[in-house]
């Protein structure tokens, strides 16, 4: 070997080796993109350790014929991940209401008598059932693309209820048609 091979090769071995980091995260847009905001929050904190992605399928992923309510297993998306991050900024923990295109301007207490309102939250569809009696609530399941492409494609749903922080990340505040606050609907615990 030359000598530029040994010295290259030597200051290798005498430099720590870089400590990686596996993050685990589901392999939706919307997971993607929080865990890649999370990555390079920490990145910027610890710039000596290198982050490794490691996107999976949950429970929760695999079932979309199902409604959430039926499959009887707590943490669908969440028990696959062994560990939560946990971030020191609050994002908004309320839940939104998106409006089909010919109900946009609406809000939940005027859509006409009967329309139908999706949800993959059993807790969403109990609170609001009771404020919003005039409604029905059916359950919707997909990735927030999925849900949206079901309420702007299909008749079947005249608004859905989705996290405004998870609409808010991909970039679409603009789909936001009404914040439902507490009195209307409490957002999920630890949100």
């Amino acid at each position: 070997m030359s000598g530029n091979g040994n010295a290259a090769a030597t200051a290798e071995e005498n430099s720590p080796k870089m400590r990686v980091i596996r993050v685990g995260t589901r392999k939706s847009q919307l997971a993607r993109i929080q865990t890649d905001s999370v990555v390079a929050t920490l990145k910027a904190s610890y710039p000596g350790l290198q982050f490794e992605i490691i996107a999976m399928s949950t429970t929760g992923d695999k079932i979309l014929d199902t409604a959430l309510s039926k499959i009887g297993e707590k943490s669908l998306f969440t028990k696959e991940l062994e560990h939560a991050l946990e971030k020191n900024e609050r994002e908004n923990p309320h839940d939104a209401v998106v409006f089909h295109p010919k109900f946009v301007g609406k809000t939940l207490e005027t859509l006409p008598e009967k329309s139908v309102v999706g949800t993959s939250s059993l807790r969403r569809a109990a609170q609001l059932q009771r404020k919003f009696p005039h409604l029905e609530f059916r359950s919707i399941r997909g990735n927030l693309n999925t849900r949206l492409r079901k309420l702007d494609e299909q008749q079947e749903f005249s608004a859905i209820i989705l996290a405004t922080a998870g609409l808010q990340r991909m970039g679409w505040h603009n789909r936001v048609g009404q914040i439902l606050h507490p009195e209307e609907c409490m957002y999920a615990v630890g949100q």
